[in-house]
């Protein structure tokens, strides 16, 4: 699969347990502070990427490529991995930037007094976070008028194998008191929003398999806050020279499982590759793509059954198949990663149709049912308590000894940790996050420039420029003749 970049962008959750140490956007702040610290690990940027939501030295670019800062609407640390060309890779990224964030919470002692969380979702406030993805694409490939009806019932139904599960669920309220309040204390938050809600605890349900769904109002939109939709055109290149535009998808979430990553980036890519080649078959198009997203979420006899446009009722699973079937017959024996995918997606698939919970051991959701389940039982609870909910969200702390999902014995594990530990402070080989990094470590040695970093340029006084347009070059040549010229 190395025509195409894939990236993730992980919002966290943070628990300050102690509150000696501040309130949590003081904690969240000295997290930041700390990571970039005599350039331990990054550069802060000196220059406001964005006057409402990314001030100067809001966050900057790591020594792996990728990307870490505070993201104004809702104060929350936010990590981009470096830009991807295998599946693998991307894992390791992804899992580096927590194992980060767990590394300076021990460094500042602060590991038993503060969690940090990839969960999507707060049980106790109603607030959703997002795991964002990024995939290059071909515009004009992507141009025609029903591109977005075929991706949209793959969207929909790949929760099936990609929700990361939660116990109970939101609905949607008018708390006009309530947002005056959140409006006064977060003010980032309500910049350019037209509409807004507020959300309440809904009893009806026991437990789901997105923390997304509940919070998903649109197909497409531009915004984010309040108007969250399955896909959210995204422009932020700072010289838009890029070579290779990107697809930004707001309706997944957190995955601990790095097999449920695998699977859902795969699948995602080759249904991306059906579209580009005008392949997906006919009728996949439903009728109520947001209703059935979150029917499909919330059944809880795991039939998961949808309307299509040509009237016909079926399953997400025999959906999946729809496009498993095109991928295989197009790509099957193009690359061994291809091949990996189609296979896992396929067996992945055939298991949920005969039996969801033997997938404990690599999906997100069967996971976290189980092991609720299994302490309901014991303990005499209701799916709406507060204990169920906390061990929801411990289920996601990403420091590897408190993390529930890292105590599962049979997790299935895709990478290793040295990979993971590697990819914390070397970027990948095979992409234009490998040239950013040689200028991040040679700026953080000379330290007396001023400098703006972008995702595709570098811009240092007095007046040196490089462009990184081509998101599949390595540029190492171009960065070290660059560095030589300082």
């Amino acid at each position: 699969m190395q025509h195409r970049i894939v990236g993730l962008e992980t919002e966290f959750g943070c628990l300050v347990r102690d509150t000696a140490l501040g309130s949590y956007e003081t904690v969240v702040e000295q997290v930041k502070e700390a990571i970039f610290a005599r350039g331990q690990w990054g550069l802060l940027d000196l220059h406001t990427r964005d006057m409402y939501f990314e001030p100067a030295e809001a966050g900057g670019f790591l020594i792996n490529g990728g990307r870490l800062y505070i993201d104004a609407v809702g104060t929350h640390l936010e990590y981009a991995t470096p830009e991807c060309r295998s599946l693998r890779d991307l894992i390791a990224y992804e899992r580096a930037g927590q194992r980060l964030i767990a590394k300076t919470l021990r460094a500042l002692r602060w590991h038993e007094r503060v969690s940090f969380y990839n969960n999507s979702v707060d049980h106790f406030a109603g607030h959703t976070f997002g795991c964002h993805e990024n995939y290059s694409v071909n515009v004009e490939a992507l141009s025609w008028r029903q591109a977005l009806e075929k991706l949209v019932p793959f969207l929909v139904t790949r929760q099936i194998f990609a929700g990361a599960g939660r116990a109970g669920g939101h609905r949607l309220t008018s708390d006009w008191q309530r947002l005056s309040q959140q409006r006064t204390r977060h003010p980032a938050d309500y910049v350019f929003v037209d509409a807004a809600y507020s959300v309440e605890p809904d009893p009806t349900v026991d437990f789901q398999l997105s923390q997304r769904a509940d919070h998903i109002l649109h197909t497409v939109s531009g915004r984010v806050r309040f108007s969250r939709a399955l896909i959210n055109p995204k422009w932020d290149q700072m010289y838009e020279l890029s070579r290779s535009p990107r697809l930004h998808l707001l309706f997944g979430e957190a995955n601990p499982s790095e097999y449920a990553t695998f699977l859902k980036t795969g699948t995602t890519v080759l249904v991306l590759d059906l579209l580009e080649e005008r392949a997906v078959p006919l009728g996949v198009e439903l009728v109520q793509p947001l209703k059935a997203m979150k029917e499909i979420s919330r059944d809880p006899t795991w039939r998961w059954l949808v309307r299509r446009e040509n009237g016909q009722t079926i399953s997400a699973i025999d959906l999946q198949r729809i496009y498993l079937q095109a991928a295989q017959e197009r790509f099957a024996g193009r690359d061994a990663e291809t091949d990996e995918v189609l296979r896992e997606w396929e067996r992945t698939l055939d298991a949920l149709e005969r039996d969801p919970l033997t997938l404990s051991d690599r999906l997100d959701w069967v996971a976290k049912y189980k092991l609720l389940q299994l302490y309901q039982e014991a303990e005499g609870l209701s799916w709406q308590s507060e204990a169920i909910h906390s061990l929801d969200l411990e289920y996601h702390n990403v420091d590897p000894e408190y993390g529930l999902h890292y105590a599962l014995e049979d997790r299935l594990r895709l990478v290793s940790d040295r990979a993971i530990l590697r990819a914390i402070e070397d970027p990948p080989v095979d992409t234009r996050a490998y040239g950013r990094a040689m200028i991040v470590r040679g700026l953080r040695t000379r330290g007396k420039h001023e400098y703006m970093i972008e995702w595709d340029g570098v811009f240092v006084e007095p007046k040196k420029t490089l462009v990184l347009a081509n998101p599949f070059h390595t540029y190492e040549e171009e960065a070290e003749v660059f560095l030589k010229r300082l």
